[in-house]
């Protein structure tokens, strides 16, 4: 994966660890237009995959965006809402940060 689109990913990451907090929030209040700004994220961010998916490649634009979501995610899940992940999750995080790095 060349520069521009490793900077590219990381957009859509973004798009994607907001999206995820916001509606992480919308569990939360019920708000419907909390709901609605996090599916627009969403939208925003699959459409940033297509191109990478495009350039790169189905198979290595989602597993490395499937492991940079999950880490990503589980981290604002434990600093922002107190979550704490169990032995197997860490170990499962561990094993696809593992799999993304050997391909």
């Amino acid at each position: 994966m060349s520069g521009p689109l490793i900077l590219w990913l990381m957009g859509a990451m973004a798009l994607f660890v907001t999206a995820n907090t916001v509606l992480r929030a919308y569990a939360g209040n019920g708000q419907v237009v909390v709901l609605v700004g996090a599916l627009c994220l969403f939208t925003l961010g699959n459409l940033m995959m297509v191109r990478l998916m495009r350039e790169s490649g189905l198979a290595i634009a989602i597993s490395i965006s499937s492991v940079a979501q999950l880490l990503m995610i589980s981290l604002v899940a434990f600093l922002w809402f107190g979550e704490r992940p169990t032995g197997m999750q860490l170990l499962g995080m561990a094993l696809g940060v593992v799999a993304v790095m050997v391909t």
